[in-house]
């Protein structure tokens, strides 16, 4: 498997109908473009299976539904970039702290979410081969750390969600018998969870190739944390690893002119006082492009070169009046409370003017030893 150096761009087509623009050292360009010069090889994309209201108003957070992902999976691949697609089996955000039955599968026991999981991502692959929209990884489930289609598949009911794991494996391998499959969990520093959970689906679960990890140094543990687990996922199960999500702060400035919302309708900040408290570098540019220095140095200590690349979350998701994590409709759906404004912009790549930030020039100048 190749390395990547990937990007999370599942907002980005919101982000721009509603005037987001990017710009190099001044120049405005498409932020594919920026994106491939500082050497991205991949773009991740989040798909959800019906990310709107009853009648029809969107979920927001890029409402990725199949027709964008298509449209942006074909983006990505005209830029000579590989896409993973991250199916989350939901409606909207599917994590550790909610994977909710998406609205057409209310109703239905564990055997027909099975067949609902192999139906749906059969079919899914052969739509996208269709459009010629292919994509080269496949995560099936996002952040299965609490199991997915709750509650048939929560843990510990580790027999259901190696069912529907499986089923979304089998439903992969009958649209492609070759393309790597990835699990992803969330917490990267914690080694004890991934063995137990790996070791559990193992027991019961079809075959994939690659172990995803999601990694945020103000909430999953220090980077040695990170190191060790890898270090011993690559021993204890010979996967491929792949960290599938990570991002570091640039600032700590407010952004509250860029969303236009009344300060209850705004999320915040990702990262409160508390949690940067915690973290080795500073929420600063240079502090960005020093943790993703010191994260390259983690990949390249991983036992034979087990961890083939790193996909940063949402770098381009800069605030712009009307982008959100949620709309109301997508509350009800979640059974969350709001605000529903941005809560990313200052873990992006790119400031809140939409200019690119150093930490990029850390990635384009990043080989690694693979």
């Amino acid at each position: 498997m190749k390395f990547y150096k990937g990007m999370d761009l599942s907002t980005i087509r919101e982000v721009e109908s509603l005037g987001g623009k990017f710009y190099d050292h001044g120049v405005e360009k498409d932020v594919f473009d920026i994106l491939r010069g500082y050497g991205t090889n991949a773009v991740r994309l989040r798909l959800w299976n019906d990310p709107y209201t009853e009648d029809g108003k969107p979920y927001g957070a890029g409402t990725n539904d199949l027709p964008t992902t298509i449209e942006l999976a074909r983006r990505a691949h005209s830029h000579g970039m590989d896409v993973l697609l991250d199916i989350q089996y939901s409606d909207f955000w599917a994590d550790p702290g909610k994977q909710r039955v998406p609205k057409a599968w209310r109703g239905m026991d564990a055997a027909q979410l099975e067949a609902a999981v192999y139906t749906y991502t059969k079919d899914t692959l052969f739509a996208m081969k269709k459009a010629d929209a292919c994509p080269d990884i496949i995560q099936v489930g996002n952040e299965l750390t609490n199991g997915m289609l709750w509650p048939f598949g929560k843990l510990p009911e580790y027999d259901n969600l190696a069912r529907f794991i499986s089923a979304g494996i089998r439903g992969v391998r009958a649209a492609d018998k070759d393309v790597p499959v990835m699990i992803h969990l969330d917490n990267g520093g914690n080694g004890a969870m991934y063995r137990d959970w790996f070791d559990h689906y193992m027991e019961r679960g079809e075959d994939f190739q690659v172990i995803g990890l999601s990694y945020y140094p103000f909430w999953h543990g220090c980077l040695e944390d990170l190191q060790r687990n890898m270090n011993d996922l690559a021993v204890r199960y010979g996967k491929e690893l792949v960290i599938a999500e990570v991002s570091m702060g640039f600032t700590m400035e407010d952004y509250a002119s860029y969303e236009k919302l009344a300060p209850g309708e705004r999320k915040g900040y990702a990262t409160k006082p508390e949690l940067v408290a915690k973290l080795e570098f500073p929420m600063s540019r240079e502090g960005q492009k020093a943790f993703m220095q010191a994260l390259f140095a983690v990949i390249d200590q991983v036992p034979e070169d087990k961890c083939r690349g790193f996909f940063y979350w949402e770098p381009a998701w800069i605030p712009v009046a009307g982008s959100g994590w949620a709309t109301e409709g997508a509350l009800a759906y979640i059974e969350e409370e709001g605000p529903c404004g941005n809560e990313w912009a200052n873990q992006a790549l790119f400031d809140y003017d939409g200019n690119a930030l150093p930490a990029l020039e850390a990635i384009r100048d990043y080989r690694s030893k693979s």
